[in-house]
């Protein structure tokens, strides 16, 4: 089951003395979580929503206004805070899927439907890594056209290895 909130950042500072708080986005882009109209933190084992009354761009971060946190000891005890946001408030185009839909799919050979192994981790940078487990240890592969052939979030990521990349684990790649 796929989870209903997903985290999207982390409170790393104040900004300003009203209670403005300064988020890093783990978003594809800082206008993503910029645009929500809520975000929620987890208390326990709930989530509880925060409604945003402002946020803006700065850099790479976000500055956001939060209802509630009006000065800036309110807003200081959120240092560090992760938050979160509800699924269905991301956008998603068609084809696209979020990683940690990923993690944990059976990968199969593209050519032979040989299981390989389970995505444990991706990577993210000017091309992303994903890393696979195997019997043999873990390996990484691309994530490339001519290496991740296809992703199916709902059942496995399916790949074409070039040959010897499977023979030596991620220490030899």
């Amino acid at each position: 089951m796929k989870k209903t909130h997903l985290e999207c950042g982390k409170i790393i500072n104040t900004h300003g003395f009203r209670g403005t708080v300064k988020l890093e986005s783990w978003c594809d882009a800082p206008e993503v979580l910029a645009g929500l109209d809520t975000i929620w933190f987890v208390q326990g084992n709930e989530y509880r929503p925060c409604r945003v009354l402002r946020a803006s761009v700065f850099k790479q971060f976000v500055l956001m206004d939060l209802e509630g946190i009006d000065s800036e000891e309110r807003a200081n005890a959120l240092r560090n805070t992760v938050v979160w946001a509800a699924r269905a408030d991301l956008p998603l185009e068609a084809g696209d899927f979020f990683i940690v839909d990923l993690l944990g799919l059976p990968v199969i050979h593209a050519d032979s439907g040989e299981f390989l192994g389970e995505l444990t981790d991706i990577k993210s940078g000017a091309t992303d890594l994903y890393t696979v487990r195997t019997e043999k240890g873990d390996f990484l592969v691309p994530a490339v056209p001519e290496f991740v052939v296809k992703i199916d979030p709902d059942k496995a990521v399916y790949v074409r290895p070039i040959p010897g990349l499977l023979d030596g684990g991620a220490e030899n790649v």
